[in-house]
């Protein structure tokens, strides 16, 4: 305990003079050292605990990012899921661009918020449609994400060459049909060979992969630091990017199953000899 005498503060029970026997200022100068003295060792302790479980935790998501992009299925899925997603935002951003030089709104009706109501209506029961599809996407899913690309790349290829609004919407409406529907069977795919805990790593890294390729199109095809193009040259460079990457899973669909028919055929062939 302590008294204040008019000297200052006397320890009780000791008789000698305190150290706090200055003025306020200093007397709080001296408070806040010793505070000090006693929390900072602890803070130092906390803080190479909290180093330690920051490391711990980025070598926990780099190996389970190793573990989940090991997969063939799982890489596939993914690339075409962050490719895609990179071309549809860049179509659905300047798509309305594009309809406002076919066709002007200051010179006629348009019906845009329309189109994209019903393109999204359309596309939601295209996912209820597909998920009653029975296939063996493990086989035949890469060539169907070929075949269906190539579809989106001619839909936006209608929609930049022929200049007439209604086959505009019409192919804008398809592009998203079949965007939605591939999307969700990419996801369903994708999630079938995850973990719930890795579910926000892959979706996250998937995501940030296809905002960054976004980032870098707009920055090379739109910007004005960049090629600066008109609506018209964009859309026919977002036309080949889907064709690209249709031509680029054709391949390896094809390549994917005859490996899996010469597998078949050393089992056969094996099978009669084992007999």
């Amino acid at each position: 305990m302590w008294r204040f005498q008019a000297g200052g503060f006397k320890a009780l029970g000791r008789g000698q003079p305190c150290s706090l026997d200055r003025r306020p200022s200093q007397l709080l100068d001296y408070i806040h050292r010793q505070t000090l003295n006693i929390s900072l060792p602890f803070l130092l302790q906390s803080m190479q605990k909290q180093k330690v479980d920051i490391v711990k935790v980025l070598k926990d998501l780099w190996r389970d990012f190793l573990q989940c992009y090991s997969s063939r299925t799982m890489l596939c899925w993914s690339v075409w899921w962050a490719l895609s997603t990179c071309g549809y935002f860049q179509v659905i951003n300047y798509a309305q661009g594009l309809w406002e030089m076919v066709l002007p709104s200051h010179s006629a009706d348009i019906y845009n918020g329309a189109v994209e109501a019903a393109s999204t209506l359309l596309g939601a029961v295209a996912v209820v449609v597909v998920g009653h599809i029975k296939t063996s996407w493990a086989m035949w899913g890469e060539v169907a994400l070929a075949l269906f690309s190539f579809l989106i790349a001619a839909a936006v290829y209608v929609m930049d060459t022929v200049r007439n609004i209604w086959v505009c919407y019409a192919s804008y409406v398809i592009f998203r049909i079949i965007y939605m529907m591939l999307i969700t069977i990419a996801t369903f795919q994708i999630a079938t060979n995850l973990s719930v805990e890795r579910y926000a790593l892959v979706f996250g890294v998937n995501t940030f992969i296809a905002l960054a390729l976004q980032t870098l199109l707009t920055v090379i095809v739109v910007d004005a630091s960049g090629l600066g193009l008109d609506i018209f040259t964009q859309f026919m460079i977002y036309a080949s990017y889907f064709a690209a990457i249709s031509l680029v899973f054709l391949v390896s669909g094809i390549c994917n199953i005859v490996r899996a028919y010469r597998r078949q055929e050393q089992v056969q062939s094996r099978s009669p000899e084992s007999q």
